[in-house]
């Protein structure tokens, strides 16, 4: 009786202990198979998804994820087709759920979709130069029923006096007049402006809001608080919606009415993401963007690629040179002349011009 008791004892705990090794067997079987996968993809690419199956067990179906969001499935280990055509650019952890003889079991990588699109490099010529209060800190240039509106920002400059608290001005750019203005209080930073409806939206830095103004009168309307804690950089806007950058890659498309996140892209070339997307302008359906601490500008489209570069480097040593000086920044589009507007903060000239291929 106690053999039999002893053997019975011994089997089952061998019988545990085989499970519990299949259990663990199972868990370690499966991998995303990375041996054709590359760490960098052009959107014009596609990519084929497989299991690798060292122990050779049984697959009942595959359902794969990017970054969370299921992408397809598959019967036992088929091959999973896609195409990157209608993806967003950027980062995608890749997950893969296994089923297998009852059990889901995970496994994970990564790759990055970038730019199909190598960057033009574009020319342009300086049509016009007009005055510019080189007390303003550039953050947002807009025209708008001919008028161009300015936001700037503040900063206690090097002791020159040359840098204003933030405001929200109209100027005659022909003669950089300053025609109306209202300031903000000197704890609120101001970044870029657009106008649409007859609003004008205005971002802060840090603040993490945004104010809703009369585009004629400049009464505010409307204090908003933005959808996330980040900060605000630039903004623009195609007609329906708004376009905010937060000094990242990554452009939020906004609902002008609730102010939320309706869609984004992000801003990639073939190599890599870009970052620091600061003031924004809406050019016949591209949108430009200074990056912030280059003196140039990227003009990307609503794929997040970055179709062309304008280097306006040489235009920084065409304006008076002083301890306040920064970069450029500002970048207007004149629907009447067909023309681009361009300053720098505390510039105090702004260039009227046209792009050359």
């Amino acid at each position: 009786m106690l053999n039999s008791k002893l053997f019975t004892f011994i089997s089952l705990a061998i019988l545990a202990n085989a499970c519990d090794g299949n259990k663990n067997n199972t868990k370690d079987a499966f991998s995303i198979d990375t041996s054709n996968l590359k760490q960098v993809y052009e959107l014009s690419e596609s990519i084929d998804l497989k299991i690798k199956n060292d122990k050779s067990l049984t697959i009942d179906s595959v359902s794969y994820f990017f970054n969370d969001n299921k992408v397809g499935s598959v019967k036992q280990n088929e091959s999973l087709h896609i195409n990157f055509d209608n993806e967003k650019l950027g980062y995608r952890k890749v997950k893969a759920v296994v089923y297998s003889e009852g059990k889901a079991i995970e496994t994970e990588t990564n790759f990055t979709i970038a730019s199909s699109i190598e960057p033009k490099l574009l020319k342009y010529k300086v049509l016009n130069t007009y005055p510019h209060d080189i007390k303003a800190y550039t953050q947002g240039l807009e025209f708008h029923n001919g008028i161009l509106y300015e936001g700037t920002g503040n900063g206690a400059g090097n002791g020159t006096g040359t840098r204003d608290i933030s405001s929200l001005r109209k100027t005659n750019y022909k003669t950089g007049e300053v025609t109306q203005k209202i300031t903000l209080a000197a704890k609120y930073f101001g970044e870029g402006i657009t106008i649409l409806n007859d609003k004008v939206y205005q971002l802060t830095w840090r603040n993490n809001e945004g104010y809703i103004y009369d585009a004629d009168t400049f009464e505010k309307l409307e204090t908003f608080k933005y959808f996330k804690d980040m900060e605000g950089w630039g903004l623009t806007n195609d007609g329906k919606n708004l376009y905010m950058s937060e000094g990242s890659e990554k452009i939020y498309v906004l609902d002008p009415e609730t102010l939320e996140e309706v869609d984004y892209i992000n801003v990639y070339t073939k190599h890599a993401k870009i970052e620091a997307l600061n003031e924004l302008e809406w050019v016949e359906g591209k949108i430009w963007a200074n990056v912030y601490g280059k003196d140039a500008i990227a003009i990307i489209n609503l794929k997040g690629e970055i179709e062309a570069i304008l280097n306006l480097s040489d235009l920084k040593n065409q304006v008076t040179q002083h301890p306040d000086i920064d970069v450029l920044n500002g970048i207007a589009y004149n629907p009447d002349t067909k023309t681009i507007f361009v300053t720098g903060k505390n510039w105090d000239k702004t260039f009227e011009i046209v792009v050359e291929e």
